[in-house]
């Protein structure tokens, strides 16, 4: 990533990079990477745009003598100035963009005229923030001024789990539990890596009132809407083990239409995701299921939520000793599954194959059947189907009759090679002919590239 924007910012041409993503992703860290002695970088805040102007001349103010000396009565007097003071070509980077443009609704249409005309700028620029809806509507929407302006749109994603192996530098099936806890997010990482063990690290920073990182969702949402609310509550109930769109409709007490806007807005942050069975059309909604996509948000809608006021009488190591204990390995179960379908391409490079996806049919638990992972090579020819467990024993025998059994059912298999895959949390002395194995050092280490 630093690579590719480096090059972009040795373009003569005048460069707009646009970068984004969620608060602690990294983006501040990555700015460091890429920013240069020259480089003009201004950190925006909350305050009124007469002082976010007189804060960003006095930065400007280290690289050009006497340029933090004059007043800039408005935005577009100040960048104007700028660019003309400067004698070479230089990178402007503003962090927190979204604060300046709250205050200064007309400054993306400043910006916009002055990349219209790119060829008379004196600099590149780099915008970046930490709301993921205000950024991207500053470049996607049509209707936007900055539209169509962007040389590059960066958004910033977590981190997959090999990179947190590396930085605990815990073993495999350590791994898969700290990931279950602290994501992909690195600012959890440097957290978590300050404290002894993954209980301390819990305590301290999630489940105690004061920790760094108990109201973290309500900032997560700030950053994106006004009302965290609504938000929260269907976090909430979905986390719970709620997951079809007219159960969550009647718990929250509204008509199902009107959570499809709030409901696609928590996708398209993150921090939930939509489930169908495969083989079946996206459009077919009443077979969709919605489920915490992050896990560092399901953990602390999961554990922390329910428990708000014990944990707020300091009980903090008491819930966790007697609630998040009892359920963790149910609780990293799904993540497990989560991990190994988003794997499958990776694991199985010999041929194009689809991230996996679950299947199953009937919908109560006494006709139900599932498989955990399906997945179809591009080609049409082969399938991939799995079953994952995250158990410390698992009967090989009889899971394998199990399954033997689900497959036949599953759409399309008939008439393709099949390929039976395990995941399993450990490997099992017995490996059953013509299956493929795979235990969390596999499965962590192909995302390594």
């Amino acid at each position: 990533m630093t690579e590719r924007i480096n090059h972009l910012l040795t373009q003569k041409e005048s460069i707009l990079l646009i970068l984004f993503g969620r608060r602690r992703i990294g983006k501040t860290r990555l700015l460091q990477e890429i920013k240069t002695d020259d480089s003009i970088h201004f950190i925006a805040d909350q305050s009124e745009t007469p002082l976010q102007i007189e804060a960003f001349a006095r930065i400007a103010g280290r690289h050009i003598n006497g340029f933090d000396s004059a007043i800039y009565p408005d935005w577009e007097s100040f960048l104007l100035t700028l660019n003309e003071r400067l004698s070479k070509k230089t990178t402007i980077i503003i962090d927190e963009f979204p604060y300046l443009v709250k205050n200064a609704p007309e400054l993306p249409s400043i910006l916009q005229k002055l990349f219209d005309d790119r060829s008379k700028l004196s600099f590149h620029l780099v915008l970046c923030g930490s709301s993921q809806q205000m950024m991207q509507n500053l470049v996607v929407d049509s209707t936007s001024p900055l539209y169509g302006r962007a040389n590059e749109i960066i958004k910033l994603l977590p981190m997959n789990i090999y990179w947190l192996k590396e930085a605990l530098k815990c073993s495999w099936t350590e791994a898969v539990e700290e990931y279950c806890i602290w994501g992909g997010v690195p600012r959890y990482w440097d957290l978590r890596i300050q404290e002894t063990g993954m209980k301390q690290a819990v305590i301290k920073h999630i489940l105690d009132s004061n920790g760094l990182l108990h109201e973290e969702p309500v900032r997560l949402f700030l950053d994106d809407v006004r009302d965290t609310v609504q938000m929260s509550t269907l976090i909430t109930i979905v986390s719970s083990g709620v997951h079809r769109l007219s159960e969550i409709a009647s718990r929250i007490g509204k008509p199902a239409t009107h959570l499809n806007r709030p409901l696609q807005r928590l996708i398209d942050l993150g921090y939930l995701k939509r489930e169908i069975p495969y083989g079946t059309s996206p459009r077919n909604a009443k077979r969709t299921l919605y489920k915490v996509a992050d896990p560092f948000i399901n953990f602390y809608f999961r554990f922390v939520v329910p428990d708000k006021t014990s944990l707020e009488l300091g009980l903090a190591e008491i819930i966790y000793d007697n609630v998040v204990v009892p359920d963790f390995a149910e609780y990293c179960s799904g993540f497990w599954e989560d991990i190994c379908r988003a794997s499958v391409p990776l694991l199985f490079r010999d041929k194009l194959f689809t991230p996996g996806s679950r299947w199953w049919r009937g919908s109560r638990p006494e006709n139900q059947t599932e498989v955990d992972i399906v997945s179809s090579s591009k080609d049409g020819k082969e399938m991939i189907v799995a079953e994952v467990k995250w158990s410390a024993s698992v009967n090989i025998a009889s899971l394998c009759q199990n399954f033997e059994r689900k497959i036949n059912a599953i759409p399309g298999s008939g008439d393709k090679i099949i390929r039976k895959v395990l995941f399993l949390k450990n490997k099992p002395r017995y490996v059953p002919r013509g299956y493929y194995i795979f235990t969390p050092k596999e499965v962590i280490l192909s995302y390594k590239d």
